[in-house]
C-alpha cells in the first residue's frame, strides 16, 4: 500500500523552499496547518543548491526543512534532485549535453538536458542519490522517493550512437539479423560493421513533415531507436533506484510519468517502479473521458495497483496555449475523479508560486498574494478537509473492470512512424473514441498492455492493431477460444514486431482469428466520407453511420458480415465483421465509424456479455466509477456539468461518504459536485 506510512490518501505537493528566504518557511508552515496539507514533495531541482562543485555537497537547507516539516506532522516524498544538472558540470564535462533532433551540441540551460548514455550524468546522479538516502535514510519525515522528474527528450551524441550499437547487438546478437530486421537491403542501406550505424535524426534518416510529426525513411530504424532511448532514460533511472535502494529497502520508490507520453514505453518503465505516480494537467477543453482514459492507463501499468497523482495545477497552468482558470468546484471535483479511478494521493504543483522563470504564472495553493485570503486556498483548505474526512476508508481499494483497451507504445510509435497510409490517423485518439462511447455509457475499462493477462476480461479491444508481436496472436486465439469477444479494426495485423509486413495477405497472424482477407486500405480526404449500412438484424443499431479516414475492403472468410459498404466502388463489401472462434467471437471493424456507431454498438456488446453500467442511467457529463476492498464497495458519481444532473442508482443505495446523506433510486446531483456512495452490501 502506498500510504502505509500516513494511512490517508496524501494531500500536498511540491514545494520548493530553496527558492526563498526562511521568514517565508514558517508562514507557509502556518498555512499547509490550514489547507490540511500533510506530504510535500522536496529537492526536485536543487542539484545546483545541494552541489556547488565537483566535491562539495550541502544539504543543511533540505536537513533544517525535513526537521520542520515532520515536526509539523508532514511527510516528505523526496526527489533525487537530478532532472537538471548544476552549470559547473556542463562546462566541465560537456558530454553530459544532448546532441538534438538537428544534430546541434546544446548549451547549458532549460532542464532534461542531460544525456542518459553520458557517464558523467551516470556518476554524479548516482552518487546524489546515494548521498541523499544515506543521509535520511532514518528521517522519520521519509515517506516516497521521487527519482528525477518528469523523464523525457531523446538525444543523438556520440555517447548514444555507441550505446545504440550496444544494444543492438545485444537485441539481435549479430549484424546480419540487423540488417535482416530493417530490411535494408532497401535502398542500399546493408550495414558491415557496427560502427556504420548512426542515429536516426534529421542528419541521417528522419525529418520533420509538414504536420509537425517525425518521419522517417527507415521504419525500423527509427522504431529501434525509440525503444533504445526509452531503456536509457530507465537504466539512468534504475540506476538511481538501485542507489537509494540500498540504504533504504522499504522505501517505495517512484517518478512522475506524463499519461499517453509517447517517447517512453511505460509499461518497462512500470516494472522498474514500486508505485506509479503521473502528473494531469487537461486543458479547460480536453474531454474529461480523455483524461479518465489517462487515469485508467497509468493504473493498469502495475495490473491495478492504486497509483499516485503527482501533480496537478490547483487552478491555472502557464504552459499551454490558453491558461484557463479552474472554475469554482472544478479543482476539487477533478481531483476526486484521479481518487475515483484508482489514486491513493492528490498532489499539487506547486504549494508556492514562484517570483520569476517561467512557472511564474503557474498556479499554486499559496498564490503570490501569500495568504489564505483567495479563491484557490479556500478550495483547497476545503478538500484537504475532506480528505481528512475520508481516513483510510478507500485506500488500496481496486477498481474491477470485464473490459480492456490494449495500450501499446511499440504499436504507437510504428503506426505514426509509418509512410501511409494517412497523416490523419492518430493511434491515442482512436483508442480514445472507443474508450469514450464505453465511458459514455457507465461501464469501466482497464487500459492494459500486449502482456498482461486477458482472462479476466469478457471484452478486450484493440483499435489499430498494426503491430502484432510474437504470441501475442495465439495469446489471442487462446483468449477467444476460451470465450472471451475480441474487436480490432482496420489497419490491423500488418507488420511484426519489426515493423515487417507479415505476408499472406493482411491482417497476418491475426486472418485466422477474424475470419477476414482485407486486400486493399482506401484513404479518404478529409472532406469524404463513407456509409456503414446494418444489414443483420441488430436490435438498438440505425440502419446506417457515416465511416471514413481510412476503409479496408475486406472478404469473409467464415466470418458473417453485419455491416457494407454504402458508397464509391466498394459499396456492399463488408464494414463489420464477426467470427464464431471456439466458445468467442472475434469482430473486425473495417473503418472508423462515427461516435454515434461506437455509443450504440459497445453497450449493446457488452450487455449481452453481462456487462452491466455502474448506474442505471444518467445524462452526459456524468462519470461513474467503482473501488471496491474487503467486500466494501464505493461507487463515485461526478457531475462534470455546471448544472445540477439527475442520475438513477436503479436498485443500488448507499450513504455518501462525503455528506452523510443516505441515496437511493432517482437522486440530483449539484453541478460540478459529486457522491461517494459505499454501497449497502
Amino acid at each position: 500500500m502506498i500510504n502505509a506510512q500516513k494511512p490517508k490518501i496524501w494531500y500536498g505537493g511540491d514545494y520548493n523552499p530553496d527558492q526563498w528566504e526562511k521568514p517565508v518557511w514558517d508562514e507557509d508552515l502556518r498555512m499547509f496547518k490550514l489547507a490540511g496539507i500533510d506530504v510535500a514533495t522536496l529537492n526536485v531541482f536543487a542539484w545546483a543548491n545541494n552541489q556547488p562543485d565537483e566535491d562539495t555537497y550541502e544539504f543543511g537547507w533540505l536537513d533544517e526543512m525535513m526537521d520542520k516539516l515532520h515536526a509539523d506532522g508532514v511527510g516528505v516524498c523526496l526527489a533525487t534532485s537530478t532532472a537538471a544538472h548544476p552549470a559547473w558540470m556542463a562546462k566541465k564535462y560537456p558530454d553530459v549535453l544532448r546532441v538534438d533532433f538537428e544534430g546541434r551540441k546544446r548549451k547549458f540551460g532549460g532542464r532534461h538536458n542531460s544525456c542518459p548514455n553520458s557517464p558523467t550524468y551516470r556518476k554524479y546522479s548516482v552518487r546524489m542519490a546515494e548521498k541523499l538516502a544515506e543521509r535520511y535514510k532514518d528521517h522519520p519525515a521519509l515517506l516516497i522517493w521521487h527519482i528525477s522528474n518528469e523523464y523525457g527528450g531523446y538525444c543523438y551524441c556520440d555517447n548514444c550512437a555507441e550505446a545504440f550499437r550496444a544494444w543492438l547487438q545485444k537485441r539481435y546478437g549479430s549484424i546480419a539479423a540487423v540488417n535482416k530486421a530493417w530490411n535494408a537491403s532497401f535502398w542500399g542501406h546493408t550495414f558491415y560493421d557496427w560502427d556504420e550505424i548512426v542515429p536516426p535524426n534529421v542528419l541521417s534518416e528522419e525529418w520533420r513533415s509538414w504536420n509537425g510529426r517525425t518521419a522517417t525513411n527507415f521504419q525500423g530504424i527509427s522504431l529501434d531507436y525509440c525503444r533504445f532511448q526509452s531503456d536509457s532514460l530507465l537504466e539512468a533511472y534504475k540506476l538511481e533506484y538501485d542507489a537509494v535502494k540500498k540504504f533504504t529497502p522499504n522505501i517505495p520508490v517512484t517518478t512522475n510519468l506524463m499519461g499517453a507520453f509517447k517517447e517512453l514505453d511505460y509499461h518497462k518503465w512500470a516494472k522498474h517502479m514500486d508505485v506509479v505516480s503521473w502528473d494531469n494537467y487537461p486543458s479547460l477543453d480536453t474531454p474529461y473521458s480523455y483524461t479518465a482514459m489517462m487515469h485508467d492507463l497509468m493504473r493498469g501499468l502495475k495490473e491495478g495497483q492504486p497509483f499516485m497523482l503527482m501533480e496537478q495545477t490547483p487552478s491555472q497552468q502557464n504552459w499551454q496555449p490558453y491558461n484557463s482558470l479552474k472554475r469554482p468546484g472544478v479543482m476539487r471535483l477533478w481531483s476526486y475523479q484521479a481518487v475515483a479511478r484508482g489514486a491513493d494521493t492528490v498532489m499539487f504543483f506547486q504549494l508556492r508560486r514562484s517570483i520569476g522563470a517561467c512557472e511564474k504564472y503557474h498556479g499554486a495553493v499559496i498564490e503570490h498574494v501569500g495568504n489564505e485570503n483567495t479563491r484557490v486556498f479556500r478550495e483547497c483548505a476545503e478538500l484537504g478537509s475532506e480528505l481528512f474526512k475520508l481516513g483510510d476508508s478507500l485506500l488500496d481499494s481496486r477498481v474491477q473492470a470485464k473490459v480492456a483497451i490494449l495500450f501499446d507504445w511499440d504499436n504507437w510509435w510504428a503506426v505514426e512512424l509509418s509512410s501511409g497510409p494517412t497523416i490523419a490517423l492518430k493511434y491515442v485518439e482512436e483508442l480514445h473514441k472507443y474508450y469514450d462511447a464505453l465511458y459514455q455509457a457507465n461501464i469501466a475499462v482497464d487500459v492494459i498492455g500486449v502482456d498482461a493477462d486477458f482472462s479476466g476480461y469478457d471484452l478486450v479491444i484493440a483499435p489499430v492493431m498494426y503491430m502484432v508481436k510474437s504470441g501475442v496472436a495465439k495469446k489471442l486465439e487462446e483468449y477467444v477460444q476460451a470465450g472471451g469477444s475480441f474487436i480490432t479494426t482496420y489497419f490491423s495485423g500488418i507488420v511484426n514486431e519489426n515493423d515487417i509486413v507479415t505476408l499472406g495477405g493482411y491482417p497476418g497472424e491475426l486472418r485466422k482469428l477474424l475470419g477476414i482477407w482485407s486486400e486493399e486500405i482506401d484513404a479518404l480526404l478529409p472532406s469524404q466520407s463513407n456509409r456503414m449500412i446494418v444489414t443483420a438484424s441488430s436490435e438498438g443499431l440505425k440502419e446506417s453511420y457515416g465511416c471514413g479516414m481510412l476503409c479496408d475492403l475486406i472478404h469473409p472468410e467464415g466470418s458473417s458480415v453485419v455491416a457494407e459498404y454504402g458508397e464509391d466502388f466498394y459499396k456492399g463489401m463488408p464494414a463489420l465483421t464477426v467470427n464464431k472462434f471456439g466458445a468467442g467471437e472475434a469482430w473486425y471493424v473495417a473503418t472508423s465509424p462515427e461516435a454515434a456507431f461506437l455509443q450504440d454498438w459497445l453497450p449493446k456488446l457488452c450487455a449481452e456479455r453481462g456487462i452491466e453500467p455502474l448506474v442505471a442511467s444518467s445524462p452526459v457529463g456524468i462519470e461513474t466509477s467503482l473501488r471496491e476492498k474487503d467486500g466494501a464497495k464505493y461507487l463515485f458519481v461526478l457531475n462534470h456539468n455546471a448544472e445540477a444532473s439527475r442520475v438513477s442508482l436503479g436498485l443500488q443505495a448507499g450513504t455518501d461518504l462525503l455528506t452523510d446523506k443516505r441515496l437511493t433510486g432517482d437522486v440530483e446531483l449539484a453541478g460540478r459536485d459529486l457522491w461517494i456512495i459505499k454501497l449497502d452490501a
